[in-house]
């Protein structure tokens, strides 16, 4: 079996991942007990190895049989329109599920919590006017996201936004919008598809979203920031 390793990065964010001309389901670098009592092990344990699991599935079904099954999801979310027409939504949908959860359990950690510091911290400072007026923007976007998609804190070029997308939309495919003549570059993200959350909170999305500052990698989210 043909593997190769791909430190992709596509001007947005770098990952480390494994292809052998399919996507595989990337290993969390923590338990699922870890983010308790935050976000608990029964939904963290369904999210990942069944949702996200079935996201990469799909993906590599709608794939088979192209010229795109070698090539790195985040290129092909990036690039939609190359996408033979009758593919097009299931991309979309499945692998913009793919590379979504991707980012977020890498927004998590069982160390987290605490506040932005450095190059990302002055950026938030100077876009939103310090840490907690960003954290108010950013709760009120999660929380006013009707249905299921995410609440994300982009970068666009050398200003910081928050966004939110539905479904499994992605910022990587919202090139030449309002806010931004290239691809956005994702900096956080939350999940508010209700089978983030229901387990544990059911209905009170408002208390997920408060929980998830307790378990936030700033760590991880100044490394995706490129400081200007």
């Amino acid at each position: 079996m043909c593997y190769f390793s791909s430190t992709f990065n596509f001007s947005l964010f770098t990952f480390n991942y494994y292809y052998n001309f399919m996507l595989t389901l990337p290993e969390l670098s923590y338990d699922y007990s870890a983010l308790e009592p935050h976000i608990d092990a029964k939904t963290m344990e369904i999210h990942h190895s069944k949702h996200h699991k079935a996201y990469v599935d799909k993906t590599n079904a709608a794939l088979e049989g192209t010229e795109f099954l070698d090539k790195p999801i985040e290129e092909i979310i990036s690039n939609l329109d190359q996408i033979p027409e009758d593919k097009r939504a299931a991309i979309r949908n499945n692998g913009g599920g793919v590379i979504n959860h991707n980012m977020f359990w890498m927004c998590l950690s069982p160390q987290g919590g605490g506040e932005p510091e450095g190059g990302l911290k002055s950026a938030i400072d100077d876009a939103f006017g310090g840490f907690e007026p960003l954290k108010i923007k950013f709760t009120e976007a999660a929380l006013t996201q009707f249905g299921s998609g995410w609440a994300w804190l982009v970068q666009d070029g050398e200003n910081l936004s928050v966004i939110k997308t539905s479904n499994q939309d992605s910022p990587l495919t919202m090139g030449e919008t309002a806010i931004a003549e290239s691809p956005l570059r994702p900096i956080l993200c939350i999940d508010v598809w209700e089978h983030a959350y229901y387990l544990k909170y059911q209905n009170r999305r408002p208390e997920y979203v408060e929980a998830f500052w307790n378990v936030v990698d700033w760590k991880e989210a100044g490394r995706k920031f490129v400081d200007k």
